[in-house]
């Protein structure tokens, strides 16, 4: 079959051996597959994003020198099962998206990014019967491809906890960002602040539902959330409050002022910030938003940073700010993503501004570096 591989960098349109699917297994004539930016990480920092996963214990993943066929970001059409399927999403003729886990080679494998599981730049691509979900409604397979990458930005939401009073900001308007910021409505959030430097990121974020978009050259965002009714505290303010707070619990003849702060704080009445996502991903913009954050301020990690990085932890200390990371997305949210898509609670088909045959990969990879063109690149296998 004809295939994208990538190697040294270069992506070349190969030959490569046909698939066979194995137990449990089901082979997908590919319909879609969005262009990821770990793809274009894997392609020129691949011995970085190897070494990052060798920490959590996954040794797998590509090195320069190995000739992968990339994308974890597709949807399908079953063309041959394997052994023991048939009783799930395999038994359906229709379109079907599927978790980039590949059981294969005595081990599982993240598909598209080593070379033990091929992708989805490819005519075929292999995956577990129990990871793949039959497309519901008569969604467009090319708004389904974007079942991956909203669960990731679905899965960054729930680990934000974000109350539906609470103020989020979206730092960073690329793909996921956006995908963040659709989310965030889905859930109920009022009040989202978009924020990035191209105005054609900050179109997409309105049209995506924030209710503020700002520029960062010309304006904070944090100031932009105050202005959108914000309540944030500095310092002084704490103080003050601290003060005043047990200056009139302490008036009470009897009153057992420590139940009642209890109470307040069970209740969530206690002061809090906003939650914040970092969806960008480059050295310094970590230590730059807990700089400019609020007092307990949460910071949701989302863009990959690929180089060192350096934070000063006494700023966040003396903020309390909460620092959370997060990477992939559960199935039970994988299927969520799929179904708010399909029931047309979010509509991420305005992130695609283009479409491409597996010739034109290299050149979408270089378009893509254009933010004010491009957001989200698909690959289909069948055209020419």
């Amino acid at each position: 079959m004809r295939a994208v591989v990538c190697q040294e960098g270069e992506l070349d349109v190969r030959e490569v051996p046909d698939l066979v699917p194995g137990k449990g297994q089901l082979l997908l004539d590919v319909l879609a597959c969005g262009i990821c930016g770990s793809d274009l990480h894997a392609r020129h920092h691949a011995d970085a994003v190897a070494d990052a996963a060798a920490t959590a214990g996954y040794d797998d993943l590509m090195r320069p020198a190995d000739a992968v066929v990339l994308g974890h970001e597709f949807c399908g059409t079953v063309a041959e099962r394997g052994k023991g399927t048939g009783r799930g999403a395999g038994r359906t003729s229709g379109p079907v998206v599927a978790m980039p886990i590949l059981r294969a080679a005595g081990g599982v494998h993240l598909t598209g990014l080593t070379t033990r599981a091929a992708g989805g730049y490819a005519e075929q691509v292999l995956v577990q019967e129990a990871l793949t979900f039959a497309v519901p409604n008569g969604l467009a397979p090319s708004t389904a491809a974007l079942t991956e990458p909203m669960a990731v930005a679905l899965h960054a939401v729930r680990r934000g906890q974000v109350g539906k009073g609470q103020t989020a900001i979206v730092i960073g308007c690329g793909p996921i960002g956006l995908g963040v910021v659709a989310m965030l409505k889905a859930a109920g959030v009022r009040t989202v602040v978009a924020s990035d430097f191209s105005p054609g990121r900050r179109a997409l974020a309105e049209t995506m539902g924030a209710d503020v978009v700002v520029d960062p050259a010309q304006d904070s965002p944090f100031d932009a959330a105050r202005a959108a009714g914000g309540r944030f505290l500095d310092a002084p303010a704490l103080f003050e409050l601290a003060v005043s707070s047990m200056e009139k619990l302490r008036s009470v003849p009897f009153l057992p002022w420590q139940h009642v702060f209890r109470a307040a704080e069970l209740a969530g009445a206690t002061p809090s910030g906003p939650v914040v996502f970092e969806c960008v991903g480059v050295p310094g913009i970590l230590d730059q938003v807990i700089a400019a954050a609020p007092l307990s301020t949460r910071v949701v990690v989302v863009g990959v940073c690929m180089g060192d990085d350096t934070i000063r932890p006494s700023v966040a200390i003396n903020k309390e700010v909460d620092l959370r990371f997060v990477l992939g997305y559960t199935p039970a949210e994988f299927r969520q993503a799929l179904h708010l898509m399909a029931d047309g609670r979010i509509d991420p088909s305005p992130l695609v501004t283009g479409t491409v045959g597996l010739a034109g990969v290299a050149d979408a990879f270089e378009a893509l570096g254009d933010p004010e063109t491009q957001a989200k690149i698909l690959v289909d296998p069948r055209l020419t």
